[in-house]
């Protein structure tokens, strides 16, 4: 990654690099190490899916992370199931006092989005905001 930033004369400052839990668990001192060169050459990392892998809260606090994505599940139980409102608000909660930037994934409703301005989750993505769009459309909507 950091050739082909290198190769392309970037320098990283515009791209996230998203990663799952599940990805960082197999050898994650490694992961660490690798994760921080990569933040160090000017790119964001996220990590993606939160809740539903088999992380530990204690590497939580070790990965070099910019952002904590909430998985889609516990967002879209959210209107029906207060426990996932619960989750949803600790994960909030937690990745704030780490100074993570938090966004939930997977929002398909006004109250949905409602609630995770209550809780003051710093971004949403999903149906409600737009489909998928091809990078060639991004200008065009962009200008709505």
């Amino acid at each position: 990654m950091r050739a082909a930033l290198r190769a392309d004369g970037a320098d990283g400052g515009g791209v996230d690099l998203e990663i799952t839990e599940s990805l960082l668990m197999h050898h994650v001192d490694e992961s660490i190490r690798k994760l921080a060169a990569l933040r160090d050459s000017g790119l964001r990392i996220s990590l993606d899916d939160f809740g539903t892998g088999f992380s530990s809260l204690a590497y939580l606090s070790r990965l070099p992370l910019d952002t904590l994505k909430i998985d889609r599940g516990f967002v879209q139980g959210m209107t029906e199931n207060p426990h996932d409102t619960s989750i949803v608000g600790t994960i909030i909660s937690l990745a704030q006092a780490l100074r993570l930037k938090v966004v939930a994934e997977g929002v398909e409703t006004e109250q949905q989005a409602q609630l995770l301005r209550l809780l003051r989750c710093d971004q949403a993505q999903g149906f409600l905001f737009s489909r998928p769009v091809p990078a060639e459309d991004i200008e065009a909507l962009l200008k709505k």
